[in-house]
């Protein structure tokens, strides 16, 4: 797949087929994150597969009862979970080097760009879970302290393929030379 299509064809999916993802596709999402851009090259993730109906239960617990994509996590057949390593992106001899301080949700942003992307690619989908609480999160999955869950991504094939969304003309976000010059 061109990567043009890939990004254009990308979707928040939310419902799922039960058919299970080989193990072949999860390495190739897997290898997507692995070669993710981050600071001085410092991959500040790590991913937990969570296959168990039981704790995919737990980590819907964590959501609130009104976001959407508490049927995808249990319905999915495996969610990954994105954790970050705080203290090693965006520092240099132990200082944050830049005044936005810690840099892992950059970086752990781009490994889940990865991830959605080579998903959609191997004809699977994703729908990147960012609103829920990260310490419960953390103890169900028994995270240990230094590490952030970051976001939660269902994967699996698609029960359906969503429509588009409108996107912004591109002169309505470019600027030239400073900002607010079109």
């Amino acid at each position: 797949m061109e990567i043009m299509e890939a990004i254009k064809g990308r979707r928040s999916v939310r419902a799922y087929t039960s058919d299970p993802v080989p193990d072949g596709k999860l390495n190739k999402v897997l290898e997507a994150i692995q070669w993710a851009p981050s600071w001085a090259n410092t991959q500040c993730w790590e991913i937990i597969v969570v296959r168990e109906q039981g704790t995919k239960k737990q980590l819907v617990e964590t959501l609130s009862p009104g976001n959407p994509a508490r049927e995808a996590i249990v319905q999915a057949p495996l969610t990954l979970v994105l954790v970050g390593i705080e203290g090693r992106a965006g520092f240099k001899k132990g200082e944050a080097a830049t005044d936005k301080g810690d840099w892992y949700m950059f970086d752990c942003g781009l490994a889940t760009q990865n991830l959605c992307l080579a998903a959609h690619a191997e004809g699977l989908g994703t729908v990147i879970v960012g609103l829920f609480d990260a310490v419960k999160a953390a103890e169900v999955l028994q995270v240990p302290q230094g590490k952030t869950v970051v976001a939660m991504t269902p994967l699996g094939f698609p029960e359906k393929a969503p429509s588009p969304p409108k996107r912004k003309e591109i002169a309505e976000f470019v600027y030239h030379e400073g900002y607010g010059r079109r």
